[in-house]
């Protein structure tokens, strides 16, 4: 009885571990279809996109993407994405880091009352306060310029990272800080050499939350951008949709272009970042 039942359980893991994977299987089919449907289409014609929609491509070049790069500005709206983003995600790492490591690791009168205020941001959308931001960037003749953005990118995402990095830094042992003070570590020296390396999880949680909502905002571009010259990605490819006709194939190449970003940070930083989303599950 002993050794069926073992081959009975053996055969139930494997029958279970086996409909998992053919369930993973089938999903990861269903998300990455249409990411497969979108790098084919971006190599097809607009009258070969609507002839043949789930087709391959006759003839395969990269004439659109070279089209979209140069002829459409592309390279230029990517510029603009990428040093807005970049610089809106570094600010909110570096003084959320900040905020948080102060919250977390010292004890003062308004602690309490500081944390809950930047917590308050994660309740109300900025959105809510469009009129009056805007009457703000104008006041100080911010409107039409990157800073515009980036201003309200940080304050955007703040409340976001303070959040996640006070707690992670609420669980490092007190036991660290003193080591390092007897060594002779300053606070900047404790914050940057000790206490920030052990908090990478957070970091690159923070990153991804923050980078893919600011990459691929249109509200706030349409709101305070003008001219060409300025415009990021989502804005600038609005461009693509005319009034009687619409390029679909230059469309899909500048989705395709917009989207690597994307997938390189996520594939750089998918480690830490599943630690950051799985940490203090398990002991």
């Amino acid at each position: 009885m002993v050794p069926a039942q073992s081959s009975i359980r053996n055969w139930t893991r494997t029958a279970c571990t086996t409909g998992l994977h053919v369930m993973l299987l089938a999903y990861s089919i269903v998300v990455l279809y249409p990411f497969f449907l979108m790098i084919v289409t971006s190599f097809k014609s607009t009258r070969e996109i609507f002839f043949s929609p789930f087709g391959l491509p006759a003839q395969p070049g990269f004439e659109t993407y070279l089209k979209v790069w140069k002829n459409a500005s592309f390279n230029v709206y990517f510029a603009n994405s990428a040093i807005i983003t970049g610089v809106s995600v570094l600010l909110i790492l570096a003084v959320g880091s900040l905020a948080a490591y102060g919250l977390a690791r010292y004890n003062f009168r308004m602690n309490t009352a500081i944390y809950l205020f930047f917590l308050a941001g994660l309740m109300l959308p900025i959105r809510l306060g469009i009129v009056p931001l805007f009457l703000l960037m104008k006041n100080l003749n911010l409107v039409d310029t990157r800073s515009a953005l980036i201003l309200t990118y940080v304050a955007n995402g703040m409340p976001f990272a303070i959040f996640v990095l006070t707690g992670f830094f609420r669980t490092l042992p007190g036991e660290l800080e003193e080591a390092a003070r007897l060594d002779g570590c300053g606070e900047f020296m404790i914050f940057h050499r000790v206490m920030l390396p052990l908090i990478r999880p957070a970091l690159a949680t923070v990153t991804i939350f923050n980078f893919v909502p600011l990459w691929n905002d249109l509200f706030f571009p349409l709101i305070f951008i003008r001219s060409d010259a300025l415009k990021t990605i989502p804005l600038g490819m609005t461009l693509f949709f005319g009034q009687y006709e619409t390029e679909w194939g230059l469309l899909f190449a500048g989705l395709v272009i917009a989207t690597i970003p994307l997938a390189t940070l996520y594939l750089f930083m998918s480690r830490q970042f599943i630690k950051g989303l799985t940490a203090g599950a398990i002991k």
